[in-house]
Formats: structure tokens, C-alpha cells, sequence
């Protein structure tokens, strides 16, 4: 099978709606800053009509990943599920404007499109409320094998772990990409999902994953343990390639025999950290699938990051391919 795809992606497809909070609107509402807080349609509905003006866009944190993808030159398809609705259409439409393959059917008679609702505190954090909706319905049934046998580096969002038949489709994805000789990438996403499910995490990670980003949290969560260095000698020959990011500290990748630890880029002034993880993710994808060192590979994710953190919105706002030629990558 040809390599028709750097980068095939399955994850939630989700609007976002990103707006400015104070600090005391997000202890007001009893969400847990930083973190992603699932909500019902009732309470998308209700806080979406307190928060300050916005942005929306098309967003999800593997789509995000296959905008990355895609801002830096690269091939992207994205598996995820839609409603068959006004958001639905939108989401589709904004992907496949970007260049990135999704072809997905919309799913008929059940929940809406998901959206997350962001408010962003002066300091740059992002709390996220997201109604799920029709995005956890991915399943088995909805996999491409060919899609599959055809993309370099299959990308799974660790969100999609809290949904049964999702959690079927990974399994499903890492066999058929395993026997093809592909490359099974996975993100943790958060470190609620890692505490949810860290026995059955830990399990697929063993059985099918190659490649697995997490941040410094997820990490230790992980492995239960306050100790960063403890927590990578856990990832450590696990999985084939591990890569752990801290924010301004960098981040670093690991293998079976080899440590790589890179700094982050600099940043002007910290705007939004929506989407920075997502980023990151794109540029080392990226790097990967096109053969480049490791080191190579975490200095485009630290790119990717970067740029995106320096505005609103969790996608690039300039073509990140330029800015990887302006760094000589």
C-alpha cells in the first residue's frame, strides 16, 4: 500500500468556542481551571450564553493536530464524528478546506455536534466545557482499512478512551495498522482520562502503540508518582518512541537508548494555551513521518506550540511550513 498520508488522525470532531475570563468567572461556574470539564447540552447552553464574545472554529484536539499537519505541508486525513447539522457542516467543511482528507459519515437521529466551550484567564490558561455529543459515537464501523494501511502514522486522541465502541476502534486501528507495518501514535490528552482509566491505558499502550506523547502531569499520573524522572524511566522502552512535554521547561523524547531533551520556543507573550500540545504533536508528526531525527522533530513540535500559543485559537495562524524554512528544518 502507498504512503498516501503522512498523518491519519481519530479523535473528537469539535467546535470550539474560545473567549477571555476572569479567574472568578471559571470558581463561579465550579470548573476546574486548566482542565477539561464534560458538561450536558442543558449546560453548553447556559454557559455559552455568559461567557464574553469569542472565536469559533472548527476544533477538537486530533483535528487540531491535522491542521498542524496540514500548516506545515504535510498529508492529513481526519476520522471523527459529526452530527448531521449545521455544525456538522461546518466542521467538515473547515477540514477539508485546510487540504486534510475526512470523510466520515454523519451520524443521523442522535446528539449534536460537539463543542467546547473556552474560557482563558489572563495568565493564558485554558478552561475547557465541552459537550461531547455526537463526537464519542466513532466506532469500529466507521474505521477505513484502506485509510489505515495508507497513512505513515495512525494518531489516536486519548479522549476518545472514555467511549466503549471508540475504545473498540482503537483496537481495531492498531491491529490493522500493526499488520500493515504503520506507525500507531496515541496522546494521553489529560490527565482525568489517565486517572479514569490507567489500568486499561496502560494495557493498550502495551499491546498497540508505537509512539506516545503525554504532558508532564499525564505522565506522572501515569505511573502515580509526584517525580518527573520517575515517571520517563517508566515510559522508557515501553513503547517504541516516548515523548513528554513541560511547558516552558521543553520536552523531552526517549527511546529503548537514547534521551532527547530540547527547550521550548521562545514566546513573545503567552496568549492562549489552547492547542499548544495539539501543535506540538503536529510538528514532531511531521518531522517523524518524513524521516527527520528526533531532535529535529521535538524542535518542530516546540515550533508548532509556540506560534500557536502566541494568539487565540488552538490552530496556526500563519503557515507553519514558513516558519519551519525560516528555522532552517
Amino acid at each position: 500500500m502507498p504512503d498516501l498520508y503522512d498523518v491519519t488522525a481519530i479523535g473528537n470532531a469539535i467546535v470550539d468556542v474560545i473567549a477571555p475570563a476572569q479567574e472568578g468567572f471559571v470558581e463561579a461556574h465550579g470548573f476546574t481551571k486548566g482542565a477539561m470539564n464534560l458538561i450536558d447540552e442543558a449546560q453548553a447552553t447556559s454557559l455559552y450564553a455568559a461567557m464574553a464574545p469569542g472565536i469559533e472554529t472548527s476544533g477538537g484536539s486530533a483535528g487540531n493536530t491535522v491542521a498542524g499537519i496540514a500548516s506545515l505541508g504535510g498529508r492529513a486525513a481526519f476520522l471523527g464524528k459529526v452530527a448531521d447539522d449545521q455544525l456538522g457542516e461546518v466542521f467538515a467543511h473547515d477540514m477539508r478546506a485546510i487540504g486534510a482528507a475526512f470523510d466520515c459519515a454523519s451520524l443521523r437521529g442522535g446528539p449534536a455536534t460537539a463543542r467546547s466551550l473556552i474560557n482563558v484567564t489572563p495568565d493564558g490558561q485554558r478552561t475547557m466545557c465541552t459537550f461531547l455529543g455526537a463526537s464519542v459515537h466513532v466506532s469500529p464501523a466507521d474505521i477505513d482499512k484502506a485509510l489505515i494501511e495508507a497513512s505513515r502514522i495512525v494518531y489516536l486522541e486519548g479522549y476518545l478512551f472514555d467511549a466503549e465502541a471508540a475504545r473498540r476502534a482503537f483496537e481495531q486501528v492498531a491491529a490493522i495498522g500493526q499488520a500493515a507495518g504503520r506507525m500507531i501514535a496515541m496522546t494521553l490528552s489529560d490527565p482525568f482520562v489517565v486517572e479514569r482509566h490507567r489500568d486499561d491505558l496502560l494495557a493498550f499502550i502495551d499491546q498497540g502503540v508505537d509512539l506516545l506523547f503525554a504532558n508532564e502531569e499525564e505522565a506522572k499520573s501515569l505511573f502515580r508518582t509526584g517525580d518527573f524522572d520517575t515517571a520517563v524511566a517508566g515510559l522508557r522502552g515501553r513503547v517504541k518512541i516516548a515523548v513528554v512535554t513541560r511547558s516552558e521547561k521543553g520536552s523531552v523524547a526517549v527511546t529503548a537508548d537514547e534521551t532527547v531533551a530540547v527547550p521550548a520556543a521562545p514566546v513573545e507573550k503567552v496568549v492562549d494555551t489552547t492547542g499548544a500540545g495539539d501543535q506540538y504533536a503536529a510538528g514532531f508528526m511531521f518531522g517523524l513521518a518524513g524521516g527527520r531525527p528526533l531532535d529535529v522533530c521535538a524542535r518542530l513540535g516546540s515550533m508548532a506550540a509556540a506560534e500557536v500559543i502566541s494568539h487565540y485559537g488552538p490552530r496556526p495562524q500563519v503557515p507553519l511550513k514558513d516558519l519551519a524554512a525560516r528555522e532552517g528544518y
